[in-house]
Formats: C-alpha cells, sequence, structure tokens
C-alpha cells in the first residue's frame, strides 16, 4: 500500500509544490515559517490518504494548508495566564457578558482572594510561591529554608484549606503560631539528623 501511496503522492500533490509555495507566501505573514508549514501540510495530506484518497487532490491539499494556518494562528492568539490584581487591568473588551455574571465573577474572585488569606502563614507562602509564581517545588523548600515533603504538605493544607472556605464557606481556622511552628521546628530536628 504504501508505494502505490507514495506514487499517488508524487503524482497527485507533489506536482504543486510551486503553487502551494506560492500560496503559503501571499498568505502567511512569517516568510522563514513558509518550509515548516510546506511540510506540515504534506505530512498532514499524506496521513489522510493513508486512510482514505481524497477525490480532489489539489483542492484538498489547498484546504488542509488553508486549515493549518488557521490553526496556527489560532494557537498564536493564546495568551498566558498571568497574575492581575484587577479584571480591570486587563484591558480586554469582552462582548456579551451580562452585569451578573460580571458581578457573579467579581464576586468569586474576591471570595478566593479571601479563602487565601485566611491560610496559615506558611502555607500561604508555599501556595503563592508554587502555585501562583510557578515555582518549582524544590526551589519552594530551598526558599522556605525547609524539606520538600515540608512544601508538599502546606500545599495540601492549604489546597484543602482553601477550597473548604470557598465552596463551603467554612472558616478556615488558622493553625495557631505554636502549631504552625511545631511544623518547622519538627523538619529543622529532621534535617539536623540527617
Amino acid at each position: 500500500m504504501s508505494t502505490t501511496l507514495d506514487g499517488w503522492f508524487a503524482r497527485e500533490i507533489l506536482v504543486h509544490e510551486q503553487a502551494l509555495e506560492r500560496y503559503l507566501r501571499r498568505r502567511w505573514p512569517h516568510p522563514e515559517e513558509v518550509h515548516d508549514l510546506r511540510q506540515d501540510t504534506y505530512v498532514r495530506v499524506y496521513e489522510a490518504a493513508g486512510k482514505a484518497l481524497p477525490s480532489a487532490p489539489k483542492s484538498f491539499l489547498f484546504a488542509t494548508a488553508r486549515n493549518l494556518m488557521t490553526d496556527r494562528l489560532r494557537r498564536a492568539k493564546v495568551v498566558p495566564i498571568f497574575t492581575v490584581g484587577e479584571i480591570d487591568d486587563l484591558n480586554v473588551l469582552v462582548e456579551d457578558v451580562s452585569p451578573e455574571r460580571e458581578f457573579s465573577g467579581r464576586q468569586a474572585l474576591a471570595r478566593l482572594a479571601e479563602s487565601f488569606d485566611r491560610l496559615p502563614d506558611r502555607c500561604r507562602e508555599a501556595v503563592w510561591l508554587r502555585r501562583v509564581e510557578g515555582l518549582a517545588q524544590k526551589a519552594v523548600a530551598e526558599q522556605m529554608g525547609v524539606s520538600e515533603k515540608t512544601v508538599e504538605k502546606h500545599l495540601a493544607k492549604g489546597m484543602r484549606l482553601m477550597a473548604a472556605w470557598y465552596y463551603g464557606g467554612e472558616v478556615a481556622e488558622p493553625a495557631s503560631p505554636a502549631h504552625a511552628a511545631d511544623d518547622d521546628e519538627d523538619e529543622r530536628a529532621r534535617q539536623q539528623a540527617d
């Protein structure tokens, strides 16, 4: 089958190479990526033809190229999520958002911030460093002066307390300062023993 597929590909697809390249150069804003686009188009066409040969190969080739460009543009528009204090700071116009939905979103954000503020100090620090700043667990442990296992415990406890407050409205009682210090003292004693 692969030899027949290879022959079909050479006869029906590769003969349009120059036309495909001109098409991509006219439509794609980054000329340095045209070669990669062409190759990706060929891969998609070849894989699809392996399942079933298209009845109009030239049209299929150009439709595949167009869809590939659309996919790449869509992916390029995805933006990373970063910390923003206020929704208004995003400077984004969102259409079709009702005042009720906006109010509800603001309430949820305020409730999440309140649940974070209720965490014990060490839990709050671990959650902030790991989940907001995106530090690796090892880096969080080094910055806090504790083991990775202790960071795991702080994260688990912090997430559990935040979820309990956020979803259930339960008051997340912060651990007493003595109890929080006990965790760190236990950790220091284990490190000295090693």
